[in-house]
């Protein structure tokens, strides 16, 4: 793989809470003392001014409350107060499942930042808890993409290798695999990557539109015409969906 990237969007996990296989990451937002009859339920002001209050105290932490404030920090895009907030509740914590969530969430937050190079130390953090939980494989992958951002093309793939040799049922991982695997021109085994990633149900604009191009490398044009013109049908399907 080159160290010359281009401008195409690509889709990695977030981090931000984990889907299934992954609910262990997912928690509901807190509940805050806010009367919704006094105050607009959309104003974000409100709820970082509730936030900011329950971060300040040091004594008789609750890493959980901390640790979904940091979520409720990403989730209004309150990204550096969120890398405080998480970073806290790894620090406190106890239980190595939560910690492990903390800092890869940090790592999420920092994404978001652009902060590659405290990203990557985060995701690390979190793999050094446990580099073969249920969570790792995201962990790994998001990683990854830390990694490829910052220019280090090989380590991410190594990394994104490591994401299905942890869970070979990760459909993104997968995905995210065939794009570095193209990236580095390994065509087939990058359209076998993503042949795994639609088995495994993760079928989109993004990773039909990838397929098309592994297909186009190995000269496979008509196919891959085909492809492309289903990855116009997918993103125009998605953008219809957010309108209505």
């Amino acid at each position: 793989m080159t160290d010359e990237r281009d401008d195409r969007d690509h889709e990695f996990s977030s981090g931000q809470g984990f889907s299934d296989p992954y609910e262990g990451f997912d928690i509901d937002p807190p509940e805050f003392e806010v009367d919704p009859d006094k105050v607009d339920p959309v104003d974000s002001r409100v709820l970082t001014d509730e936030l900011d209050r329950r971060t300040l105290a040091d004594d008789d932490v609750d890493v959980e409350q901390l640790l979904e404030v940091g979520l409720s920090y990403i989730g209004i895009n309150r990204y550096e107060q969120a890398t405080d907030a998480l970073e806290r509740a790894a620090r406190f914590a106890e239980d190595g499942r939560i910690e492990q969530e903390a800092w890869t969430n940090k790592g999420a937050a920092h994404a978001e930042l652009e902060e590659w190079d405290a990203a990557i130390g985060a995701y690390r953090e979190a793999l050094n808890i446990d580099d073969e939980s249920e969570h790792a494989a995201t962990a790994e992958t998001n990683l990854a993409f830390a990694l490829w951002e910052s220019g280090r093309t090989e380590q991410a793939l190594e990394h994104a290798e490591r994401a299905v040799e942890v869970d070979p049922r990760f459909a993104q991982g997968w995905y995210n695999r065939g794009f570095f695997l193209l990236e580095r021109g390994l065509a087939e085994d990058a359209r076998n990557a993503f042949d795994n990633a639609i088995r495994l149900g993760f079928r989109n604009a993004e990773v039909v539109e990838e397929k098309a191009r592994a297909l186009e490398e190995l000269g496979e044009y008509d196919r891959a015409e085909e492809l492309a013109e289903e990855a116009d049908e997918l993103r125009q399907e998605a953008e219809a969906e957010l309108l209505e």
